[in-house]
């Protein structure tokens, strides 16, 4: 028990209220109306003796604090009785559970006590530096830290003066917009800037927010991408079994034949030349790749169940980002093996009103259909079921040979058509075809970075990827599929003006 010389006992003789007698005896029949604060329904009942009691404004004058941080304290264990003083019920507090309290809790009586009232000048210098520090990037949360040091006040002082302000003078605020939620715009373009490998502090400098709020939105949208993955897969009873990673995870089939050389037809395309190098799938490498592609889709599905979207778990989304990128890697090795087999087909199907290498480009993507659609366990071959969707798709786009292919290709494509060869000799449409290439090659120097990029993905003329939806570009460059669309549709206009003006496209009614 402290000594009677205590300071905290000379706090509580003077100034304080007494209460005796009747009044006093309420103490211990009130013990129940104490509710949630008093601290683990703990009591001190008092004797028919006289006890000092202090009132919540006795306290907060005191201690130098709000009565909202004695109410807090109550929270935290400082135990307070209901009393009757001129016929009505106040909240009271015995003098030995205030000294208890402040025994047990030195530091936040501490802390609290610098939460007193700000002067009119103390508040105007706090204005004035979080407006600095906040010109200057620093986020919400930092401005608090910092400024609380300078002044030795609580943080909450200072979060709470500069929330009040903005509140009060909206048109001069410190932080505009901070109090609300984050825009859906401006959490997408915050992941952008995060994929984009711009570090969390120059993100939340930038918005002005806290590191940890800026970690939130990465996870939330992190988790929403995820959500969108496509991971249907092909089922197996293999999948379920305890043995499936073993039969799985197996070392993939070597390919005697894979040594040899192939040869080139001469002639050829670079882009048609370079599929060459690229062997064709044995039986058992097909199977391989298929059950595995098609497995790890069903791992990661299984993951993907698993995440709460209140609250994603960061090591869940990373092993479903990981298994999702080695589900691409897989598929394209399947796609490259097989690139030839949809130019085989396109050559049969070309006419001289056609463009052979959109014909190409739409039976590759009939191609990346048909790898997600194939099951591997009926035991056909890849080729053959391939053949058949790529065939399919052309007999359903390619019945009017004069109608446009509007399915794959941009309302402009005629700047990418090949010239009709009227001569049928087949060695020089190709050397036709490659000329062409070469010329527009020479209009996409007149592009941007940006918008060369972004034609070059858009229909594969790099030859290293298929062409690609406006989703899958605007991923790859951090920008949103309708920005593709308008930036590709700005350049092809370009293209189209510069082939017009070399008189190298037809004129168009």
């Amino acid at each position: 028990m402290a000594d009677s010389t205590s300071p905290w006992r000379s706090l509580m003789r003077s100034n304080v209220f007494h209460v005796s007698g009747p009044s006093l005896r309420l103490f211990g029949e009130n013990l129940a109306g104490t509710g949630s604060h008093a601290a683990g329904g703990q009591s001190h009942q008092s004797a028919a003796t006289e006890e000092t009691v202090l009132s919540i404004e006795d306290l907060a004058r005191r201690f130098n604090v709000s009565t909202k941080t004695i109410s807090r304290w109550r929270d935290h264990g400082l135990v307070a009785q209901r009393v009757m003083i001129d016929g009505r019920k106040r909240v009271g507090f015995l003098a030995s559970a205030v000294e208890q309290f402040v025994r047990e809790n030195p530091t936040r009586v501490q802390r609290g006590s610098r939460f007193s009232q700000l002067s009119q000048d103390e508040h105007d210098r706090i204005i004035a530096w979080a407006r600095r520090l906040a010109v200057a990037g620093a986020c919400p949360a930092d401005v608090h830290r910092r400024i609380a040091r300078r002044l030795n006040r609580s943080v909450e002082t200072i979060r709470y003066t500069i929330k009040r302000h903005d509140q009060e003078h909206p048109e001069a605020a410190v932080f505009p917009g901070s109090d609300g939620r984050l825009r859906p715009e401006s959490c997408a373009r915050i992941f952008q800037h995060y994929q984009q490998g711009e570090p969390v502090d120059s993100i939340a400098r930038r918005y002005r927010r806290s590191k940890a709020s800026i970690y939130r939105v990465i996870l939330a949208e992190r988790a929403e991408a995820i959500s969108e993955l496509p991971l249907d897969y092909m089922p197996n009873a293999l999948f379920a079994r305890k043995s499936a990673e073993k039969v799985v995870f197996q070392p993939y089939p070597v390919n005697a034949e894979a040594t040899k050389r192939v040869r080139r037809p001469t002639g050829l395309p670079a882009y048609l030349a370079s599929l060459y190098e690229v062997p064709l799938l044995t039986r058992e490498q097909e199977v391989w790749l298929f059950r595995k592609f098609n497995y790890l889709k069903y791992r990661a599905t299984i993951l993907r169940e698993q995440l709460r979207p209140e609250r994603p778990s960061a090591r869940l989304m990373d092993q479903i980002e990981t298994l999702y990128r080695e589900i691409v890697e897989l598929k394209n090795r399947i796609v490259r093996a097989n690139l030839r087999l949809v130019v085989s087909i396109a050559k049969r199907r070309v006419t001289a009103s056609d463009s052979f290498f959109d014909l190409v480009s739409d039976g590759n993507m009939s191609l990346m259909r048909a790898v997600e659609k194939f099951d591997y366990a009926r035991g056909n071959k890849f080729s053959t079921y391939a053949s058949w969707a790529i065939m399919k798709n052309y007999a359903r786009t390619i019945p009017d040979e004069h109608k446009r292919r509007d399915r794959f290709r941009a309302a402009d494509m005629e700047l990418l058509q090949t010239a009709p060869d009227e001569r049928g000799d087949e060695t020089q449409r190709r050397l036709a075809e490659s000329d062409r290439l070469y010329q527009i090659e020479q209009f996409l120097d007149r592009l941007d970075s940006r918008e060369q990029t972004i034609i070059i993905r858009r229909y594969g003329l790099d030859h290293e990827h298929d062409p690609q939806t406006l989703k899958e570009v605007g991923s790859a460059l951090g920008v949103t599929k309708e920005r593709v669309r308008q930036i590709e549709a700005k350049a092809l206009e370009k293209l189209r003006e510069a082939a017009e003006t070399e008189s190298i496209l037809p004129e168009i009614g």
